[in-house]
């Protein structure tokens, strides 16, 4: 695949994921109104949309076809999405720009912006029920509810959050560091690839190779963040750069050194490919995108 047919492709699957997202969100209207609207500029004030991406094509990957997967694209994002609004606040990173535009607690006040994101989180699981309507396999969705739950959950995305902020201003070690990046970043882009891989009817064997995979990708995403909050360029990533330095956080760059950090996203990213080509099928598409995650500049 060429870098021009790449581009084209990935202009139309961010679109299509887009577009499958805004059917799924609530209208504005009604007392709570105000919420909404956080809610929802949220949700449209953009992003790249890789794991509804990530999601779907590991669906195609293993031969899914159907609807039921497009609940849960939107239901991934709108997780994806409240964790943008809670880091943000005041008490977490206290930041005032995102993907270029106020954030959410900027723009509506703190308590707007919690609620916003707690909404985001129940309203996701809502609409990944939505996808009973179009299968003849509820026990897959169901199953895929119980992932998107546990993944978001205490054991998942909140469990490292929670790590990620008692341990601000504290040295970390190794161990500890991978297991913030294993669950904060990490484990929706699981649910994103193990979803994909259970609505599609992937066996026992395939889904823990999707995990792991999955699970690849995560960490060398999350060295690549480190990597651009030190070399990214404000205006490119629409957001702070050195927040972590700010915020005094332990980085996969500050324990390791930004050569160290670089060698390693490539190690990490070619395990990733090496995985994902080991399950049936092909997606070539998938393979790029997961090489585009990796050595992405903004």
């Amino acid at each position: 695949m060429t870098s021009e047919e790449l581009k084209e492709q990935l202009k139309q699957k961010t679109a299509e994921a887009e577009q499958i997202l805004k059917e799924y969100l609530p209208a504005e209207e009604g007392l709570q109104k105000t919420v909404l609207e956080a809610v929802n500029y949220s949700v449209n004030a953009g992003g790249k949309r890789l794991r509804p991406m990530l999601m779907n094509e590991t669906y195609r990957l293993l031969g899914g076809k159907g609807k039921e997967i497009e609940p849960f694209m939107a239901a991934i994002e709108m997780i994806h999405t409240s964790s943008l609004i809670h880091d943000d606040l005041p008490c977490m990173d206290n930041d005032e720009l995102r993907r270029g535009l106020p954030t959410t607690w900027k723009k509506y006040g703190v308590d707007m912006a919690v609620l916003a994101g707690d909404a985001l989180l129940i309203y996701a699981v809502e609409t990944g029920a939505k996808a009973l309507e179009y299968t003849k396999y509820p026990e897959r969705v169901c199953k895929s509810l119980g992932i998107l739950a546990a993944k978001t959950g205490i054991n998942g995305m909140i469990g490292g959050q929670t790590v990620d902020v008692e341990m601000t201003n504290k040295e970390l070690n190794r161990e500890q560091l991978d297991f913030i990046y294993r669950l904060k970043t990490g484990a929706l882009l699981e649910a994103a690839m193990l979803i994909g891989a259970t609505l599609a009817g992937a066996s026992s064997i395939e889904l823990t190779i999707v995990e792991q995979t999955a699970a690849y990708i995560g960490l060398a995403f999350q060295i690549q963040d480190d990597i651009l909050d030190v070399e990214g360029d404000e205006k490119s990533l629409g957001k702070p750069v050195n927040s972590d330095e700010k915020n005094h956080k332990t980085t996969y760059v500050t324990l390791e050194g930004l050569d160290k950090a670089k060698e390693d996203v490539e190690l990490i990213s070619a395990k990733a490919l090496d995985s994902v080509r080991s399950l049936r099928g092909k997606n070539e598409f998938l393979e790029e995108l997961i090489k585009m995650l990796v050595t992405r500049k903004k």
